[in-house]
Parts: C-alpha cells; sequence; structure tokens
C-alpha cells in the first residue's frame, strides 16, 4: 500500500511540475513571434507532410495527435499563442505527424494497442471497487490483465513521447522558430510534461503487482 501511495504522491508532483513549467513558460514569447499552428505546419512541411490537417480546440492542455484521421488538434492558446510553451508543444504534437509518416515503430504499435487500452479502461471502475475494496477474487484476476494491458500501453507510450519531444527540438531550433538560447523554456515544459507519462507507467505497474500480492494472500 506504501508504494500505491508513493505512486500517487509522484503523479500529484508530475502534474503540478507540466503545469508550473507550461504556466511560467506560456508568459514568454518568442522573439520570431510564430504561432503555434505555423511552427507545426513548419515541422511537418520540411519532413514532407502536407495531408495532416491543424485543427484548433478549446480547453486547457488539450492538444494532440491523431493518426487514425490524420489530424493535429492544438489549444486554442497554443494554436494562436507565440511563448515558448506554444512552440513547445504545437511541435511536439508535429513530431508526433513525423513519427506517423516514417512509420516509427514504437507508434505503430501504441495505434495497435488502442482499443483493448479502451476496453480495459472502461473496466477499472469494476476492478477497483470489487478487487482494491473487497478483495473479490475475480476481480482480483480481471484488475491484474486490466493493469497488465494498461502497464504496457503506458510503457510503450513513454519511447513515443520522448521521441516526439526530441524532434521537436531540433525542429524547433533548426528551422530557425527559436533562438537556442530560447531552448530552455521549451525543454522544461516538454521535460515537464514527460513526467506525467512516467507518473502514469508507474502507477499501472504498482497497482499490477499490488493485485499480484492480494492474490496471492
Amino acid at each position: 500500500m506504501g508504494l500505491l501511495i508513493l505512486s500517487m504522491i509522484f503523479a500529484m508532483y508530475a502534474q503540478y511540475k507540466v503545469s508550473s513549467a507550461y504556466k511560467k513558460n506560456v508568459r514568454i514569447p518568442s522573439r520570431g513571434r510564430i504561432t503555434g499552428r505555423e511552427a507545426a505546419e513548419a515541422v511537418m512541411s520540411r519532413a514532407g507532410i502536407s495531408d495532416v490537417e491543424i485543427t484548433e480546440i478549446g480547453g486547457h492542455l488539450t492538444d494532440h495527435y491523431d493518426p487514425t484521421n490524420k489530424r493535429l488538434v492544438l489549444s486554442s492558446e497554443n494554436y494562436r499563442g507565440t511563448s515558448l510553451a506554444a512552440l513547445g508543444v504545437a511541435a511536439h504534437e508535429a513530431g508526433h505527424a513525423i513519427q506517423h509518416k516514417v512509420g516509427y515503430a514504437m507508434l505503430k504499435t501504441r495505434m495497435a494497442l488502442v482499443p483493448i487500452t479502451t476496453i480495459s479502461a472502461k473496466l477499472l471502475p469494476l476492478v477497483i471497487i470489487g478487487g482494491f475494496f473487497f478483495r473479490m477474487t475475480g476481480m482480483i484476476n480481471l484488475g491484474i490483465a486490466v493493469y497488465a494491458v494498461l502497464t504496457i500501453f503506458h510503457l510503450v507510450t513513454l519511447p513515443v513521447e520522448f521521441d516526439a519531444s526530441s524532434r521537436a527540438k531540433k525542429e524547433l531550433v533548426g528551422l530557425g522558430i527559436i533562438d537556442r538560447d530560447e531552448m530552455p523554456g521549451v525543454a522544461q515544459t516538454l521535460n515537464a510534461a514527460a513526467l506525467t507519462y512516467v507518473a502514469a507507467f508507474l502507477s499501472s505497474l504498482l497497482n499490477l503487482l499490488w493485485l499480484i500480492a492480494a492474490r496471492r494472500d
């Protein structure tokens, strides 16, 4: 139980880090005054990508790349913003589009896992109620299966996200969208976001290990 509490604390810390890093760097305008949309378009154009739609969506940090529909979605603050945070997030999502184009193996694996991961996530309430609170054997076994799937999914997600951030940093400087001395703000934002994926993996892994131990008791 101590490990589960520790994972919850780390998850809250990761959320705090990404929130504080974004809040700080969204206030710092880039010298080039290029918007997030323009940055994403430039990064994809350099990679020869012309069939991905860039759209705007409401909400806070709702940015994502949809490989099924070839759509890069940016929240309004990053779509229209010119901050270091906006450019970092936009280029990161463009990095996913590049992964899709070149057939990055871990992205393909993650996409293949989405259907079963979606089903597993929907079963979580049953697992939590039956397995964690009432220690029902059937629910514990189901929980082990569910968390095994989620753990694998989050593990595969790590290289996908780290690689997209690496591509983003390289392209932003290479294209002259930001100067090298502006990179710390971009890196701080993307590195903080990466912590949330690490936290998700650790949480799933520790829940899996806890259920396995509970079944043996």
